[in-house]
């Protein structure tokens, strides 16, 4: 009987695709909900709200506003965080995003718009070489947009979405939005990797605890596309029972600007699982931990992979790995995150540029950057690596608003976190002209502490 279901199934989708008059949607109320019934709040990288309070038949509001003040231990002079698309300044208060926009739905057609002001709309799109290419600052035109696309799904198997536009990426286990995330400062592993996509993506679910989603995109956290050949990739999201979660994604492309033969492979696997559950519980609620390994290389063009080699270049490769555990007190009101993770990249071509500038070219030739006049080395051959650890304690008295402070550690093989005398200037300022010997204070670590208020609606 399941055969022929799916069988029927497969030959309404191929209906409607071929819009053959006659093929409809099944209606809302015959619809099959993937992961129904599954509470997925307590996973990292996920909405832990139980409902959407600006909720209508056809649209679902959203309003996120993630405002910080963080204290660096080295205390730079310019108040210049590097390193991080989670923070941007030093010593101060700052407002790392709000966004306002929300999910609408019409009879299967159906599209998400964002919009992403604040820090992160400068910090998190820094490293794009893709607007070099051609004219047009696509830097500004979408950097005010976090998520644009428009789909349609169709009521086949447990559903198939059909999307087109610009869609978070799932690499590296965290969500854009720090409200989903167990920490706030994201290991190495997630804060160099992607967290956005521009292309195409379908979402398939075959049965109600499968999710296989293959992309089409520009390429790796990029506006544009950087050679002549889109990147190709997709997730795969397994989740047998609510207290489950497995997950990999892959990811193939050409992205590093002007070398055409140069490609790049990227394979990001997490697991997360909660082992204690007790909703009446007052002491402990809940216990969960996640686990996340990256591997990938670049070859072609002057580098090899994960070896080096005498004709074909250096090796050019990325291996990460984090880990974190986290507990749940008084019915999920209190949490408590500890854990990190560790970085190998040869290369430095994943490695966030922490001196303002986005690539070792001068900086008129940039269209992105304004800041910084020392380019970090990113060439092949050139080594790092870096480790990192955080603690944090959670306060959600209710299921929109959090408060959160935070300890995090961090080190690299070579200077790269912002020393006292920051990465501007002597005096931290633009506007002050720099003596021919200055240069960036780079130092091997860093500490810092974060405070946090994540507002959701």
């Amino acid at each position: 009987m399941k055969s022929n279901n799916c069988f029927q199934s497969l030959l309404l989708l191929m209906l409607l695709i071929a819009n053959v008059p006659g093929s409809v949607a099944q209606s809302d109320s015959l619809a099959k909900i993937p992961f129904e019934g599954q509470d997925q709040g307590w996973q990292n990288g996920s909405d832990r709200r139980d409902s959407a309070l600006l909720q209508t038949k056809y649209v679902s509001g959203s309003v996120l506003v993630d405002a910080n003040a963080t204290y660096s231990f080295a205390n730079p002079v310019d108040h210049t965080v590097v390193g991080s698309t989670a923070l941007a300044r030093n010593n101060e208060m700052e407002v790392s995003c709000v966004a306002i926009g929300g999910d609408f739905s019409f009879e299967g057609a159906r599209g998400r718009i964002m919009t992403q002001f604040g820090t992160r709309s400068t910090v998190v799109p820094r490293n794009d070489l893709s607007p070099y290419r051609g004219q047009y600052s696509m830097a500004n035109m979408y950097r005010y947009i976090s998520e644009a696309y428009g789909g349609y799904h169709f009521n086949c198997m447990y559903g198939i979405n059909v999307d087109v536009g610009m869609f978070m990426s799932y690499i590296g286990l965290n969500s854009y939005y720090q409200v989903e995330n167990w920490e706030y400062q994201a290991s190495f592993t997630s804060d160099n990797t992607p967290w956005f996509f521009n292309g195409l993506r379908i979402q398939i679910y075959p049965c109600k605890t499968l999710k296989i989603e293959p992309w089409i995109i520009n390429g790796w956290q990029s506006y544009g596309m950087f050679n002549d050949m889109p990147g190709f990739g997709g997730n795969i999201t397994w989740s047998p029972n609510e207290n489950v979660k497995v997950l990999t994604n892959n990811y193939y492309g050409s992205d590093a600007a002007g070398y055409l033969g140069r490609h790049r492979f990227h394979s990001d696997n997490s697991f997360l699982g909660r082992y204690y559950h007790d909703k009446k519980s007052k002491g402990i609620s809940q216990a969960a931990c996640s686990f996340t390994f990256d591997i990938g290389d670049e070859s072609g063009d002057g580098v090899n992979g994960f070896h080096s080699d005498a004709v074909r270049g250096p090796a050019q490769f990325f291996v990460s790995k984090m880990v974190y555990h986290r507990l749940w007190f008084y019915h999920n009101k209190i949490a408590w995150t500890i854990g990190g993770g560790l970085m190998n990249n040869p290369g430095r071509y994943l490695v966030l540029y922490p001196t303002g500038d986005a690539s070792p070219l001068p900086n008129p030739y940039n269209p992105t950057i304004t800041e910084g006049t020392h380019p970090y080395s990113a060439n092949p051959g050139d080594y790092f690596s870096g480790w990192d650890w955080s603690t944090n304690l959670c306060w959600m008295p209710n299921q929109s608003i959090e408060f959160r402070i935070e300890y995090v550690r961090r080190g690299s093989s070579v200077p790269y976190f912002a020393g006292a005398g920051g990465v501007t200037s002597p005096t931290g300022y633009t506007t002050t002209p720099l003596p021919p010997n200055w240069s960036p204070d780079l130092t091997t670590t860093e500490s810092r502490v974060i405070f946090a208020m994540l507002f959701r609606l």
